[in-house]
């Protein structure tokens, strides 16, 4: 295979790649074949569970088998797809790592059990209806949805994040299981020999009182036995408690993440044009000492825009994109501006003699494109752009 040939190879593999990998819908082929994995699987599903109704199987047996026959040859080429793309799901590892890495994965043993239990009766018949079991590892495919839902993976972060948490109560409960079971052993036995056989029969109904389902198969009949059942049902309701606050806290706190992070910070933008005196004209980026949470976005040159890096020097006639980070403050601050007309009544009018609020301030005057510093005796024309600066919004300013 010459170098070409290698290329065309490799790059047919990373379509492949992105066409099975779920959630990548850059393209209509890889959204359509997402949508193809998903029908299969929910149509495996309702086939398979159709099936177990007597008077379905009677009337559509044979059309439910083909829908197996074909979703589940589905999932074998999936599955090989799979296998001969993993070495793009794992880059970092050589190729027949990555193989191993993805067959002995969580999603790797998922997709083969979706399949293979299908087959294996052809050569084990004797072991058809344990593979039969295995079938229901299809419903893990499922999962894959969550690539789709933010909201969906949150319950995996949660569960990892706070897996520390959760082995320490769930061994507590073990523990406290075990403890249970031996003394209603101990207390029931004598009086219950069929009953509390051995410890086993206790872990059974330890495990049944302490997680409060109490089915009632198994119960003490002897005072003390009564009396530890109180005891061990309560600490049950206490015990089970704990994985469930833990887990409910571990979402609060993912969600309140995630909703820091969407939050948006708002930017201001404002355009500027150097002239030939202006103090930045003629100096690098680098040097302009930049007030803290400003920066130059972009720089336009006679019609080209430049990435701002702190090398380039600044030329009169650049026009500079400035952004700012908008400062956040519980006061509701506001920049606006205001272009006097003929009638406007600040037109012919004096800065210093505008009825104004002591909150708004003038910062800038645009006149026929030249930005003036404001003052108390300067005039203002029509035409002019009057930049404020307040703490409330002129509400008297004509726009």
């Amino acid at each position: 295979m010459n170098k070409t040939e290698e290329n065309s190879f490799s790059r047919l593999r990373q379509r492949v790649f992105r066409m099975v990998s779920v959630g990548v819908v850059d393209d209509p082929i890889n959204g359509s074949y997402d949508i193809i994995s998903t029908l299969a699987l929910i149509i495996n599903l309702v086939a398979a569970f159709a099936s177990t109704f007597d008077n379905v199987r009677a009337a559509m047996g044979p059309t439910l088998d083909r829908i197996e026959a074909v979703t589940v040859a589905f999932f074998a080429l999936d599955y090989v797809l799979r296998l001969w793309t993993a070495k793009y799901l794992y880059p970092d590892l050589p190729e027949g790592k990555a193989l191993l890495k993805y067959i002995f994965s969580f999603s790797g043993i998922v997709d083969l059990l979706s399949f293979l239990p299908y087959y294996l009766p052809v050569f084990f018949p004797s072991g058809a209806v344990v593979f039969r079991l295995f079938r229901i590892a299809r419903i893990f495919r499922l999962f894959r949805i969550n690539a789709y839902y933010d909201s969906l993976n949150v319950i995996t972060e949660v569960i990892v994040g706070k897996k520390q948490q959760l082995l320490s109560s769930l061994f507590i409960l073990g523990v406290l299981m075990l403890a249970s079971s031996l003394c209603m052993y101990s207390l029931e036995h004598d009086a219950q020999p069929t009953v509390f056989k051995n410890a086993f029969s206790g872990i059974w109904w330890s495990v049944s009182t302490l997680l409060t389902v109490g089915y009632g198969d198994i119960y003490p009949i002897t005072p003390l036995g009564k009396l530890m059942s109180i005891i061990i049902t309560f600490l049950g309701v206490l015990m089970a408690a704990i994985p469930t606050g833990i887990i409910s806290a571990g979402f609060v706190e993912q969600y309140s993440r995630l909703k820091r992070m969407g939050e948006e910070t708002e930017l201001h933008f404002i355009d500027v044009e150097l002239g030939v005196r202006d103090a930045w004209t003629g100096k690098l980026i680098r040097d302009l000492q930049l007030p803290r949470g400003m920066l130059i976005a972009a720089v336009h040159r006679h019609g080209e825009t430049m990435v701002p890096k702190g090398d380039v020097i600044l030329k009169a006639g650049d026009r500079l994109v400035i952004c700012a980070e908008a400062h956040k403050t519980d006061q509701n601050i506001n920049l606006s501006e205001v272009v006097l007309s003929r009638d406007h009544e600040w037109n012919g009018s004096l800065i210093r003699d505008l009825d104004i609020s002591r909150q708004t301030h003038i910062v800038m005057v645009r006149r026929r494109g030249t930005m003036l510093v404001p003052h108390g005796s300067m005039k203002l024309q029509e035409g002019d752009t009057v930049i404020l600066y307040s703490k409330e919004r002129a509400r008297e300013a004509k726009f």
